[in-house]
């Protein structure tokens, strides 16, 4: 052999062995990427090629699927009530993915995940039948959450205090899942994403906004923990008018006529005296303000419901004027609705914060439970005592102050109402809060959260109590029914 043939030799044997070392990365390596691409269009046969499992509702599912005609996609997913449960449920298309709970247990619905497998299914890799996914939501606290909010823009959440099961989960405006569950939806797609009101947006979970007043609460409550002061009837160090630390700004109550100077908790929850929130906000320092807003669930990007909830935040360095305006849940303070249903649900439940959770139990198809969720536990986020007479302040603004429209006879109601402003200089429509606890006489407790983005309310009219309270109370009803 000569030279020439030789060398050609070994660079076709290099060539052969580089060719078997990529086949052999791309079997062993690349496989599990390749198939879990969204571009590969064996997935979306594989997951629509027998009927989904379920998600349901009190014992109900509100989920199906349904047979096609033609194409490579033998089903697709159905919705009962659709627009009702779209912010627990989300979405299932066979073109733009999974969403909420329909993608986070996406493989236990469509019979792939290895907990549905028997031995010789693992063996064979033959698809099991798709399991269940049983939720915690309270269809009758559902439908009142979502009559009440009508064409409003807005999100209500509603928590049991004692075991961190959401019991309603609403956000409006709405959609129906339906619409976009085949492949030729790319019109009704298209309107959905473009539209302005952001229907497909979970506002209970993924869209943090200023509380307003509601997150007078946790100032309050850390003063409280803190040593500041005693008790909620103990009067506190509150000029009025109150002039924002190092500014000129004079920070202006919304009843003028109200006895804020100097007001105790109580009186400062019941008539919402800003003066007296902002300066407490100072008195306790920004650190100590934020490390009780953590405590409540603040500032962490890892609450999943299991749906994950946008980070609800309270800011670090500050000057005095701007930890002044956290004090009444303003300046760069957000949060979500669950948030603040989560702060009413703490102080219900003697100072503990049952861990909160929208799934009950996720079962295979023969009912057999592969996980129960349970109670997950709980924090103490404040003593007994802070709760008692935050519990008791709270009750206060709904039976004498700012609150009374969430009066509901035969079960003590506590409540907070909030205004948060909305846009440079207040320039545009404030947004309506309203958070909550009831407990009835039979040891049913609830605590929920309601916020009204925009309503066809004249902005003169807009206020927590006018808008959001009348939601909450409806919710509160069904919940203790």
């Amino acid at each position: 052999m000569n030279k020439t043939i030789r060398h050609t030799s070994v660079f076709v044997l290099l060539l052969v062995l580089a060719l078997l070392v990529r086949a052999t990365w791309v079997q062993f390596h690349d496989s599990k990427a390749l198939a879990d691409d969204q571009l590969n269009r064996r997935n979306a046969i594989e997951q629509y090629a027998y009927p989904l499992g379920d998600i349901i509702v009190g014992g109900e599912a509100v989920t199906g699927s349904k047979r096609t005609k033609g194409g490579d996609l033998a089903y697709k997913r159905t919705y009962k009530d659709g627009p009702l449960y779209s912010a627990v449920t989300g979405y299932s298309s066979q073109v733009y993915g999974a969403t909420q709970l329909e993608g986070i247990y996406k493989d236990l619905l469509d019979g792939t995940d290895n907990r549905l497998k028997n031995p010789l299914d693992t063996l064979t890799n033959k698809r099991a039948d798709p399991g269940d996914v049983l939720t915690t939501i309270d269809p009758a606290v559902q439908k009142a959450a979502y009559k009440a909010l009508g064409d409003k823009k807005g999100a209500a959440v509603a928590v049991d205090p004692k075991t961190g099961k959401i019991l309603g989960m609403v956000s409006t405006p709405s959609y129906d899942p339906s619409r976009i569950s085949g492949s030729t939806d790319g019109d009704a797609w298209k309107a959905l994403t473009s539209d302005e009101d952001k229907p497909m947006v979970n506002r209970a979970l993924r869209q943090p906004l200023p509380p307003g007043s509601t997150f007078k609460l946790v100032v309050a409550a850390a003063a409280l923990e803190s040593g500041l002061y005693g008790s909620v009837d103990e009067k506190t160090a509150s000029p009025n008018p109150y002039t924002l630390p190092g500014t000129r700004t004079v920070l202006k109550n919304e009843n003028s006529s109200a006895p804020c100077e100097d007001a105790t908790i109580r009186t400062a929850l019941r008539y919402s005296c800003n003066n007296v929130f902002a300066k407490m906000a100072v008195d306790l320092g920004q650190d100590k303000v934020k490390s009780h807003a953590e405590k409540f669930g603040f500032n962490t990007d890892k609450l999943d419901v299991p749906v994950r909830a946008a980070k609800s935040s309270y800011p670090s360095g500050m000057d005095k004027a701007q930890t002044a305006l956290t004090g009444i849940g303003q300046f760069d303070v957000t949060a979500t609705p669950l948030q603040m249903a989560l702060v009413s649900a703490a102080i219900s439940n003697g100072g503990e914060l049952a861990s909160p959770h929208m799934v009950s139990k996720v079962t295979d198809a023969d009912g057999n439970v592969l996980r129960d969720f349970g109670d997950e536990g709980s924090e103490r986020v404040m003593s007994a005592g802070t709760a008692e007479g935050m519990q008791s302040a709270m009750k206060t603004v709904v039976e004498e102050g700012t609150g009374t429209n969430a009066k509901i006879d035969g079960a003590v109601v506590g409540g907070k109402t909030g205004t948060a402003q909305h846009g440079e200089n207040n320039s545009k429509t404030p947004y309506a809060w309203f958070t909550s606890y009831a407990k009835g006489g039979d040891g049913k407790e609830v605590a929920v959260a309601v916020i009204v983005e925009s309503s066809d309310a004249a902005r003169s009219e807009v206020s927590g109590n006018g808008l959001a309270a009348p939601i909450a109370a409806a919710m509160m009803r069904a919940a203790l029914r």
